[in-house]
């Protein structure tokens, strides 16, 4: 039996990722046809809750339902109730179409994440569905949903600034440097200086160098860096 739905309230999930040069976001494709045929836009992931689940259930079953990634750390950010939400007849005719039900104004929660792209989970996202794009590069989404990457964008530097370990969330497991870098300018929104951000790392002791450096690179090999999140807990 289909759990019923409440078509007033709904979640859209931002999942931000880093590439190793720029932070990216998940979106999905979104498959419908108007007047002028087929059309293939993109979205955040987002569904309208069930009448039986509280809101962060909902969070976490609207990523997996769309991308199948599981147990990813949401955080609420903001609610979005503009009543220009459902304005366009396009987003209303493909919500009501895939809701199979008359669907007026809603209200939305945004939760944010922030994940390793190559994560095992990650590895093995159905790219016709759902893609990772260059947050500079997003063009016009469905709904709000520019609106709520927006919102997101700046909550996450919000936290990022008080709980500097979301830094590390982003980046992979072994990282150079540079790359931390590169997400400090991100959380930062400004550029930083490289020596400066150097002498920096090496007053971090959580930021651990390891006896490891790229290979099969044609400028020079850079270390590779693991955080010590217990390092970094007993530290602050």
């Amino acid at each position: 039996m289909t759990p019923l739905a409440n078509n007033h309230i709904s979640i859209d999930c931002v999942v931000f990722g880093f590439d190793g040069q720029s932070l990216h976001v998940l979106l999905v494709k979104r498959n419908g046809e108007d007047q002028g045929g087929e059309y293939n836009d993109m979205k955040l992931p987002g569904s309208l809750i069930y009448q039986d689940e509280d809101l962060d259930e909902a969070a976490s079953r609207v990523l997996h339902e769309l991308t199948g990634i599981k147990d990813v750390s949401m955080r609420q950010f903001k609610a979005f109730g503009s009543r220009n939400r459902t304005s366009n007849p396009r987003d209303v005719l493909w919500l009501e179409r895939a809701q199979q039900a008359k669907v007026e104004r809603i209200v939305t929660v945004g939760y944010f994440a922030v994940v390793k792209i190559d994560a095992p989970q990650l590895r093995t996202l159905d790219q016709e569905q759902a893609i990772w794009c260059p947050v500079d590069r997003v063009g016009n989404l469905a709904f709000d949903h520019n609106l709520i990457i927006d919102e997101a964008l700046k909550a996450f530097r919000r936290e990022a600034d008080f709980n500097r370990s979301m830094i590390f969330d982003l980046l992979p497991r072994k990282f150079t440097a540079t790359e931390l870098r590169l997400v400090a300018e991100i959380v930062q929104s400004k550029p930083l200086d490289v020596r400066n951000f150097h002498k920096k790392i090496a007053q971090m002791p959580y930021v651990v160098p390891l006896d490891e450096r790229q290979k099969g690179v044609a400028h020079r090999a850079a270390r590779y860096y693991k955080f010590d999140r217990k390092i970094f807990n007993t530290s602050r």
